[in-house]
């Protein structure tokens, strides 16, 4: 099985509590109120929220996905730091065992923050994973980010 491992990093202007709140704690509330074009819905199946729960993403009709499912397997409120795994999807797991990911929101000098994310990616056997594909998906995951700084940035007191 072979790892593949990326690293990525979001500048934004928002304090690094508040990217965290909207992006990790209360995604499941936001992002489907922002984002109805790609995230249909963000449910719990299993737990509250804390590590070990267990969340589904439906995303909207017509697109390249229709759901994944992700664990979360360690969340510090006080570090602003979350590690979850994806463990379910229905496109993906051809080729992929599982999808590891630590986010962390660092805060930055001008008062924003660095939202900091190391994927690993698990391939089953000896399949190649094709890094082209997996830089279009972290760059849409990215994307997300950046709507999530816009509403933030429209809405002053969201998150504080």
């Amino acid at each position: 099985m072979g790892v593949t491992t990326f690293t990525q990093e979001f500048p934004t202007l928002i304090a690094p509590s508040r990217m965290f709140k909207a992006l990790i704690v209360d995604s499941h509330n936001l992002i489907p109120k922002i984002a109805p074009q790609g995230i249909k819905s963000i449910e719990f199946v299993e737990g509250d929220g804390g590590a070990g729960s267990i969340k589904v993403t439906n995303f909207a009709e017509g697109g390249h996905l229709k759901f994944l499912k992700h664990k979360i397997d360690f969340l510090d409120t006080e570090n602003l730091v979350c590690k979850y795994t994806l463990i379910e999807g229905d496109v993906i797991f051809d080729k992929i065992e599982k999808v590891i990911y630590e986010v962390q929101f660092l805060a930055s000098s001008n008062g924003g923050c660095i939202c900091k994310m190391i994927s690993e990616y698990h391939a089953k056997g000896d399949v190649e994973l094709n890094e082209e594909d997996i830089k279009r998906g972290k760059e849409k995951a990215m994307g997300l980010y950046k709507v999530v700084e816009e509403f933030l940035l429209a809405n002053p007191d969201a998150y504080a």
